[in-house]
C-alpha cells in the first residue's frame, strides 16, 4: 500500500514540474518576440488577448503594448499610442 501511495505521490509530482517548466517556458518565448508598432489602417487578426500594458499617468500620448495571439495561434506584441490617465476634467 506504501509503495502505491509514493508511486502516486512521484507521478503528480512530475506532471506537476513539467506544467511548471511548459508556463516558463511561454514566458521566456513572450520575451524574444518582435515588437510591432501600429499604423493606422493596420489590418490586425487578433483571436485572443494575453496581456494589455497599464496606462500611464501623464496628461499627454505615452506608449502601451498588448500581446495577442492571431488566428493561426502565434503570439504578437503590439505597441500603440493611448492618451494618457494623468489628465483632469476640472
Amino acid at each position: 500500500m506504501n509503495v502505491l501511495k509514493a508511486a502516486l505521490f512521484l507521478a503528480l509530482g512530475s506532471l506537476t514540474a513539467q506544467a511548471f517548466a511548459d508556463e516558463s517556458h511561454a514566458n521566456a518565448e513572450a520575451g524574444q518576440l518582435p515588437v510591432e508598432s501600429y499604423t493606422y489602417g493596420m489590418k490586425l487578426d487578433i483571436q485572443k488577448i494575453i496581456t494589455v500594458s497599464d496606462i500611464a499617468n501623464e496628461c499627454a500620448p505615452v506608449p502601451a503594448q498588448m500581446t495577442y495571439e492571431d488566428s493561426h495561434g502565434q503570439r504578437h506584441i503590439l505597441q500603440y499610442q493611448v492618451m494618457g490617465t494623468g489628465c483632469s476634467n476640472g
